[in-house]
């Protein structure tokens, strides 16, 4: 632990007991020049991710009780090009799929898309303009389980179509997923996903809106509104800052890393700090 004065971001001892043994086998396989002076601890690092992903912050505005943002990016972007930080969110997938009564291996799933707005940073030929939603940025492709856990994601041009889109998020899912056989989508799906979807032995089925007027949850497919939600609860991404679409994508799973630690600890409900001032997490 560290021992600085804690962030209501921080990891608790057992939310860090989850997905410890993965940084753990990640440094013991780092060798080379550089490697054996490790001054900062791997639980820092993730909490000044874990910072940034949840107030929103650029980079350099880290807190100074933190390792040095130059740092912290580093283990960021290292994680996210080796795919250790896709490992961990796998992890705590399967795990929070488990303590919810399900296989780890899904066999339904639901997609949908979100175009965000984009930062100054990101370069003008990563973003375009969604004529449907008159948003000029980018476009989250999501698939998810019937739990609304995350399967695939891709990060596009928001003028990218949500059925181009979709197909390539079919084909990251047959290939992560083979069990999955059946995705509800809305209409925004053209009949080009349900022919690539049979194609990938997936049944694709448009789940349409109801004629009558007013909010209504629609059937299967609320689940993926709600991952959205959970999304946005994660300053980061209430734009799109990331100036490379992959760190976008990155970032959504250390979001989702940490909501699904905070379920499967009980800790989803934060508080400021005991009557010692200690902060904490409680149920």
């Amino acid at each position: 632990m560290s021992s600085r004065r804690p962030y209501r971001s921080d990891v608790s001892d057992a939310r860090w007991a989850l997905i410890e043994p993965v940084f753990t086998a990640w440094r013991a396989g780092r060798t080379g020049p550089g490697t054996a002076a490790r001054v900062h601890g791997l639980r820092e690092i993730v909490n000044a991710i874990l910072y940034v992903n949840r107030t929103g912050i650029p980079w350099e505005y880290l807190p100074h009780d933190f390792p040095p943002y130059k740092t912290v990016y580093d283990y960021y972007a290292k994680w996210e090009a080796d795919g250790t930080t896709q490992q961990v969110h796998d992890l705590l997938r399967d795990k929070t799929r488990r303590a919810q009564g399900h296989s780890a291996t899904p066999s339904a799933a639901v997609v949908d898309a979100q175009s965000v707005k984009t930062s100054s940073n990101v370069a003008e030929e990563t973003q375009g303009i969604d004529a449907a939603k008159k948003i000029k940025g980018r476009k989250r492709h999501l698939v998810t389980d019937t739990l609304g856990l995350v399967l695939a994601v891709i990060v596009t041009a928001a003028s990218v179509h949500d059925s181009a889109g979709g197909k390539q998020l079919l084909d990251h899912l047959a290939t992560a997923h083979p069990s999955v056989t059946k995705v509800w989508a809305d209409g925004g799906y053209q009949s080009s996903v349900i022919n690539h979807g049979a194609r990938l032995g997936i049944d694709v089925e448009v789940v349409k809106r109801p004629s009558s007027t007013g909010f209504q949850p629609l059937p299967k497919r609320w689940v993926i509104e709600r991952t959205f939600g959970w999304l946005m609860q994660h300053r980061r991404l209430a734009r799109d800052y990331e100036a490379l679409p992959q760190r976008s994508r990155t970032m959504i799973h250390w979001a989702m890393a940490n909501k699904m630690s905070r379920e499967l600890t009980g800790e989803s409900t934060p508080t400021w700090r005991t009557d010692t001032g200690e902060s904490v997490n409680t149920p």
